[in-house]
């Protein structure tokens, strides 16, 4: 069955707002008029769904067959992970299996596939020959709709805090009818601010984005739509210090008409055990020697925080973003945060506090550190968070058509192929499990299950 060139695209089942596709009609044709001996695709049978972004009778008018039935199918894509009983013996998977991690919640998924000798590729796995950068993934859709969804977030917090802001009238990202619509909605938001000011109680309103990948810049592509200033973060208490001194009034300082933006990386977040060496920070020695640094985040950046997009990739053996306690304490000390929106998605990651996922209709809890408490609503005090796992489906069509684009060109390979020893090496490296045993590379999976860990 593997390797014979039809493909199946699942109807996707993991909640009720996927409407992304792994590829779009447009691909599917292209692969379909190539040829299969050109694409290595003969044939594409595509589950009906009736949510999907894109209509059943286009795949049809682009040459692919319906039907629920994927028995034919030798290789099987979706974007989430499907429903255990849809999981096929002996075919060739590819979506977002997040178990990698040897996450809890993932590993039944992982028991299903070996016991049903299955072939897994996780489209998070495929990387560039020096594994730094992901070949097929959903670009900048993820930070994109984190922000949006963000300042609306922030404008009902603000306002139970007795606060009226612009960011009261922008909708959720997927309320738009287009990416483009979004950023018009956005742009709006930043008129309004620049004219109008937001409340002197909130300035300055100040922006921390942590990391410098896709999501990080897509993130701050948006905040760029709002009159801002970016800041370096040694510069971040001078936005203080000036607030105080100012010699006119608070409602018409400058600070009211714009918001701030500081980007953190990893040299702002930690120092050398060695406080007394005048080394320049190393980035490679922080890597592979993180137990030689003590975090600093809390005491330089995180006192002038308003809002933290958190971006980075994290594993336990770095100095966490912000623990607990630094949370705790930073709180006491009358630190402005209000907002989180983390992209990471790893529970008790960088971030300690989030423990648990939101999702696209309810986007965030509130995390009260004056008793280490949650809550599902607005009020009271505390930190609002956004933790939410498929943030690029609320732009359905626009996501599905840059992922697809970049899936397509690996198609020909992981349909034709089933000898994984054949495959290209970012490919091949992407591959979990192999007819019901875990390849060489995730053979770890089962120390990590036994030790507890992420």
């Amino acid at each position: 069955m593997l390797g014979n060139g039809v493909v199946g695209i699942l109807a996707e089942t993991s909640n009720k707002r996927e409407r992304r596709a792994p590829l779009t009609p447009s691909h599917c044709a292209r692969l379909l008029i190539a040829g299969k001996q050109n694409s290595g695709v003969g044939r594409i049978i595509v589950q009906p769904s009736t949510k999907r972004i894109f209509q059943d009778a286009l795949y049809e008018d682009a040459g692919c067959e319906l039907s629920d039935d994927l028995s034919e199918c030798g290789l099987i894509l979706g974007i989430k992970k499907p429903k255990l009983e849809m999981v096929l013996p002996d075919r060739a998977y590819a979506f977002f299996s997040h178990t990698h991690k040897a996450q809890p919640e993932n590993m039944p998924l992982l028991d299903k596939i070996l016991a049903e000798r299955v072939t897994l590729y996780d489209y998070e796995r495929v990387e560039g020959n020096r594994g730094n950068k992901r070949l097929i993934a959903f670009g900048k859709f993820a930070g994109r709709a984190a922000i949006i969804d963000l300042l609306k977030g922030l404008g009902q917090r603000y306002l139970n805090l007795g606060y009226s802001t612009p960011f009261l009238t922008l909708g959720a990202s997927y309320m738009y009818s287009s990416f483009t619509a979004a950023k018009a909605a956005v742009i709006s938001v930043g008129d309004e601010i620049a004219t109008e000011g937001l409340p002197s109680g909130i300035c300055p309103l100040v922006f921390l984005f942590t990391g410098s990948g896709n999501a990080s810049i897509a993130a701050q592509e948006i905040f760029k739509l709002l009159p801002h200033t970016f800041v370096d973060p040694i510069r971040l208490p001078e936005l203080f210090e000036k607030a105080k001194d100012s010699s006119q009034p608070a409602s018409r300082s400058k600070r009211v008409f714009q918001v701030y933006a500081c980007v953190v990386t990893c040299e702002d977040m930690v120092q050398h055990k060695d406080a007394s060496s005048s080394r320049a920070f190393d980035k490679d020695d922080y890597y592979a020697h993180p137990e030689n640094y003590n975090p600093i985040f809390h005491e330089r950046i995180a006192p002038y925080a308003s809002v933290i997009i958190n971006c980075i990739y994290w594993e336990k053996q770095f100095p966490r973003l912000l623990s607990t306690q630094q949370l705790r304490n930073l709180a006491k000390k009358g630190c402005p945060l209000v907002g989180i929106s983390d992209l990471t998605c790893d529970m008790r990651g960088s971030i300690e506090i989030l423990n648990q996922t939101t999702t696209i209709d309810s986007p965030f809890f509130r995390y009260d550190p004056t008793d280490d408490s949650y809550h599902h609503d607005m009020e009271g005090n505390g930190i609002i968070c956004s933790v939410v796992d498929n943030l690029p489906t609320e732009f359905p069509k626009e996501a599905s058509q840059h992922f697809g684009g970049l899936l397509s060109q690996f198609i020909g390979s992981l349909a034709s192929t089933t000898d994984i020893a054949k495959l290209p090496g970012n490919l091949s490296r992407a591959c979990i499990a192999h007819r019901g045993a875990l390849t060489p590379s995730y053979e770890y999976i089962p120390t990590l299950r036994n030790t507890g860990s992420k």
